[in-house]
């Protein structure tokens, strides 16, 4: 399955990707001078929402083309799959994030 985020969809999966980038640098940083153990927490936790958020765009983006391109008769996706493999394929990985 292709990657095809279109414009704000795009722009809000690297936005989240970004802030995850700069909290996990906060982190490091954090970490390397001692910080106290909640706030690195705290920290980390907000990363991981943060990347768990684009993983669920992207993933929602799959679904959605996916439901397209079952809609317009296109049953079969990339590589002769079946709607049904699919639907396996982007269940193990919306799971994946879970």
């Amino acid at each position: 399955m292709d990657l095809d985020l279109a414009g704000a969809e795009l722009k809000s999966v690297l936005n989240r990707l970004r802030r995850a980038q700069g909290q996990i640098s906060g982190v490091i940083r954090m970490i390397e001078e001692g910080r106290d153990c909640e706030d690195v927490i705290t920290q980390l936790a907000a990363a991981s929402r943060a990347l768990d958020r684009a993983g669920f765009a992207i993933i929602a983006t799959g679904l959605q083309k996916c439901v397209a391109d079952i809609e317009s008769g296109r049953a079969n996706g990339e590589n002769g799959e079946s709607a049904e493999q699919m639907r396996a394929r982007l269940e193990k990985l919306f799971l994946s994030l879970a």
